[in-house]
Formats: structure tokens, sequence, C-alpha cells
């Protein structure tokens, strides 16, 4: 009798203590490539229901790559979530990412599944962009500049000092237009148009999607970045206009990661199974920053976002410029041939 009494006084406290239990999962540390407006509703939603905390840090494809090499040895990150699959894919080749299945595998369109089958199952597809650049429209007719529609018009010296790019070390948007015109050119007229296009940008900054914020407030008259990343200004009401570029242009296939070494790695998976799902995947859309496309197949991208079927897209070689080897030389030579000359 005294013992079901002693239950019947406790049952009320246990019950009461199991919410709390549920909410105590740990933790995951999460690097995070996309803008963070969009890494924080993806944390808050994960957090909501998994109950899992998430310690999240924002930076560009290149310097997180950077990071998560040195620290391989001591890893601090758990998951690396967004920014251009060329790092990933190098991060991979290098063995700094875990291999993974996701049971979510099916449900992922065939260009994600072949990033990973390509890293050997060490990063996948989360979303695609194209690549692009948006002019100030207000600022090009205060200039009477003609409006620019290919890659060949943006080192017409009118647009001398008027264009932002990033700096392909840092950025991943900007190591893709890199590589792009490698494969759009071939290297040798790749190089010489970089040349020429240097002397027309103000400013290399750190990340890829700067440009587009620049273009849209006028700071700066041209913007090279994935087009995605104008839509958000153009959808705020920036008077942007977005070109994809006559001659053809590259894209990305935005990747997640498992850092190998995580000390959370069941945590970071069940991060990377719940960012496959298709309510993780629509996160970006509603929140008005992502307009990319998802690389799940039952999410609907959002009407805004570029449809590549009316792009000249190129069959850009994710496997060659990805590779370590291939990517340090053609950053080495862009330090050398193009970074160090003289405006």
């Amino acid at each position: 009798m005294r013992i079901s009494t002693l239950l019947r006084g406790l049952l009320p406290a246990v019950l009461f203590a199991m919410p709390l239990a549920a909410a105590a999962q740990g933790e995951v540390v999460v690097y995070c490539t996309v803008q963070e407006e969009w890494c924080r509703p993806m944390v808050a939603a994960f957090e909501k229901a998994t109950g899992i905390k998430v310690l999240m840090t924002r930076k560009s494809s290149g310097e997180f790559y950077a990071q998560i090499k040195a620290e391989a040895s001591n890893p601090r990150g758990d998951i690396w979530w967004g920014g251009t699959g060329d790092p990933h894919l190098q991060a991979a080749e290098e063995g700094l990412t875990e291999a993974y299945k996701s049971p979510r595998m099916a449900e992922l369109q065939d260009w994600a599944v072949r990033q990973w089958e390509a890293s050997k199952g060490r990063t996948v597809g989360v979303y695609a962009g194209a690549l692009g650049y948006s002019y100030n429209t207000d600022q090009l007719k205060k200039k009477n500049i003609t409006p620019p529609k290919c890659w060949s018009d943006l080192v017409k010296p009118e647009f001398k000092d008027e264009i932002q790019v990033a700096n392909p070390n840092s950025s991943g948007t900007s190591y893709t237009m890199l590589a792009t015109l490698v494969q759009l050119m071939g290297e040798d007229k790749a190089f010489d148009y970089l040349k020429a296009l240097h002397k027309n940008v103000n400013q290399y900054t750190k990340s890829g999607a700067a440009p587009a914020r620049a273009a849209a407030t006028g700071e700066s008259l041209v913007g090279i970045t994935f087009q995605h990343d104008a839509v958000v200004q153009a959808i705020g009401g920036a008077p942007v206009t977005i070109v994809s570029p006559c001659e053809g242009t590259g894209y990305e296939i935005g990747s997640m990661s498992i850092i190998k070494g995580a000390k959370n790695m069941e945590n970071a998976k069940k991060w990377y199974d719940w960012a496959l799902t298709s309510e993780a995947q629509a996160i970006g859309a509603q929140a008005k920053v992502s307009y990319q496309v998802p690389s799940n197949k039952n999410v609907t991208p959002p009407p805004q976002a570029p449809k590549f079927s009316e792009i000249k897209l190129i069959n850009y070689d994710f496997v060659k410029y990805g590779s370590t080897a291939e990517r340090t030389r053609l950053l080495t030579k862009w330090d050398k041939e193009v970074y160090a000359l003289p405006k």
C-alpha cells in the first residue's frame, strides 16, 4: 500500500518531467553557408522538430572548407550545410567528410544523387542555382549605358569600376564563375577575359551574395552572383534586372556534408536526414530568401526562381572542377595572373 501510494505521488512529477527529458537531446554544430536569413529559420525549425540544440556559424564556402581542413585533427563542426558543391567535393576527396546514405535518397532529384555518387557518398545536393549577374536599372539609365546581356559586355570600357564580384578563394560562387568561364571559353581565353574584367571590378568581396546587395542599393552598377541571390533583391523592391549571359553559364549544386570525426555524429545524421525532407526544403522560400531549385522532388520551386529550362546552361563538370588538384591550380593561377594585376 505504501509503495502504490508513493508511486501515485511520483507519477505527476514523472509525467511533468517527460517533455523536458524529450527535449534534452544534446546538440549539433552546424556550419551554414547560405544567407543568415535562411540559416536562422532552418535552425529554429530543426530545434523545434527534434529538441536538439543547434550551434550555428555562418561563413562562405571557401572559408568553411579552409576551416574544416584546419580543424581536421580536432573537428569543431558536425555538419556543413549549403554552399557551392565544388569545395564540398574537394573536402570529400581529401577525406574531410563522412560517407553517409540517407533514407531520403529516393526523394531526391537525379542531379542531387549524382553529386552523392561522385563524392562516394560524402556529400549530397540540397539545391541548384544558375550563375549570372544583375544590374541596377536606375543607375544604368543615369549613366546612359546600354543594358548588358552577355559576359562579353562586362569587359567594355563603360563598366570601368562598375562591377562587383567575390574573390574565388573565399567564395564558392566566384569559383563557379572561374570554372564556368574556363569551360565556356577555354582556359587561355577565359584568363584573358578575367584580366580584362579585373579592370572593371571595384571590389572583390568575401561573400558570393554580397555583389547582388551592392547592385540593389546602387553601391555598384553590376553584381556577379548566382541569379537567385539577385531575385531576393528584386522581390524586395530593388531596381535590378537579372541577366542569364547570352553565351551560356554554369550552375551550382548546393551541397551538404557530415564532417569526419564529428563529435555529435548521430545528431549530424539527424540534421542531414531532416534537411532533405520537403518540409525543411520549403523553409527558404517561406522566409523569402531562397529561390533555388530544391533537391527534394516533392517541393515545388518558388514561382520567382530562375527557370533552368529558359537558361543556356553549360555541361558543368563538377567532378573535375571540384577536385583538389584542379581547384588549387586554377585559384593559384587566378591569384598570380589576375588578382595581382594593377587596376
